[in-house]
């Protein structure tokens, strides 16, 4: 879902350099921590388990949206439609994927269920199959053509009818993830947070100690629904704002959309990606790092590293002694 496509308007041609401007540093900046997690997974065996596999399909959907979204073709024919059609495609795919890591979580950690890798070929095709359904009835009420005077970037004039259809392709199931997340979350940290409460009632002190640092990391999954809602409620005010008043383009606005959204790959490689199976197996690629290079690097990364192999595999809480 190329969001720049959609803000540009009526806006001044400077206006519009400035929004091109920002998408391509902020789709950069996803792009590169993107291809990140995505090389780390192909280059490190110990990482290609199901729980960080399922990032690693997150991060290449982002990866292929921000590159679709940096790089235009001017022309009018198969590529324009390509270009267009991929942004939309990949995007829908990487707010799909994480339902599929929430879905994960909450079958393994609420439900202790073991089954979910047997799922894995349900998860492509729900996440790849919905991609392609909700980008084929995008195209119905669109009009492709080439944005003149901003190089090359497809543009997709779309009228009333396109722009209804771009709501429900898009931002209806962008928010239907939205929300499962949320419940999604909300039930697995609430079973965990309890059942930590009461292991902390009848452990020791240094049980106690442990269960906390446990809780802290716990807690930080409530924040990955706030990625989507960032990410992309500037957009969806945007999108009912250009619906209610098609000829009034504002600026800001239209600032934050473009730049919000194209961090979202950012923002998923660092939250979903950067997990501590990630920060274990870089920590013991740097011993072949010279001495002088290490003492320079933080020194928690180690500890950090004995933590839990992975962040989407439940918890095990220790029997009192």
């Amino acid at each position: 879902m190329a969001t720049l496509q959609a803000v540009m308007g009526n806006l001044t041609v400077s206006d519009r350099k400035i929004l091109m401007a920002v998408n391509t540093g902020a789709s950069t900046l996803s792009l590169l921590g993107s291809a990140f997690i995505v090389l780390c997974y192909l280059c490190f065996k110990e990482l290609r388990k199901f729980s960080f596999k399922l990032v690693f399909f997150l991060a290449l959907s982002d990866m292929l949206y921000s590159f679709f979204s940096i790089v235009g073709d001017p022309s009018k024919g198969f590529f324009c439609y390509a270009q267009g059609y991929s942004t939309h495609f990949f995007c829908v795919a990487s707010f799909l994927w994480t339902t599929s890591i929430a879905f994960t979580l909450h079958r393994t950690v609420v439900r202790h269920k073991t089954d979910v890798e047997d799922m894995e070929p349900i998860f492509h095709l729900y996440v790849w199959g919905t991609s392609l359904v909700m980008t084929v009835i995008r195209s119905f009420g669109n009009d492709h053509g080439h944005l003149s005077g901003l190089g090359t970037w497809c543009w997709t004039q779309m009228g009333r009818t396109g722009k209804v259809v771009d709501f429900i392709t898009f931002y209806v199931p962008l928010w239907g993830a939205i929300t499962f997340n949320g419940i999604t979350y909300f039930q697995v940290i609430r079973m965990l947070n309890n059942a930590r409460r009461m292991a902390v009632g009848m452990s020791n002190g240094a049980y106690q100690q442990d269960a906390r640092a446990d809780t802290k990391a716990l807690n930080r999954w409530g924040y990955y629904p706030l990625i989507l809602i960032g990410s992309w409620t500037f957009g969806t005010i945007n999108r009912i704002h250009d619906f209610i008043e098609p000829g009034h383009k504002i600026f800001w606005l239209s600032f934050l959309d473009v730049g919000m959204a194209a961090l979202m790959g950012l923002f998923n490689s660092i939250a979903y990606g950067l997990n501590s199976s990630v920060k274990r197996v870089i920590y013991e690629r740097l011993d072949l790092f010279p001495e002088g290079i290490r003492r320079y690097l933080p020194k928690n990364l180690k500890s950090r590293s004995q933590q839990q192999d992975s962040e989407l595999v439940s918890l095990k809480i220790q029997d009192p002694q």
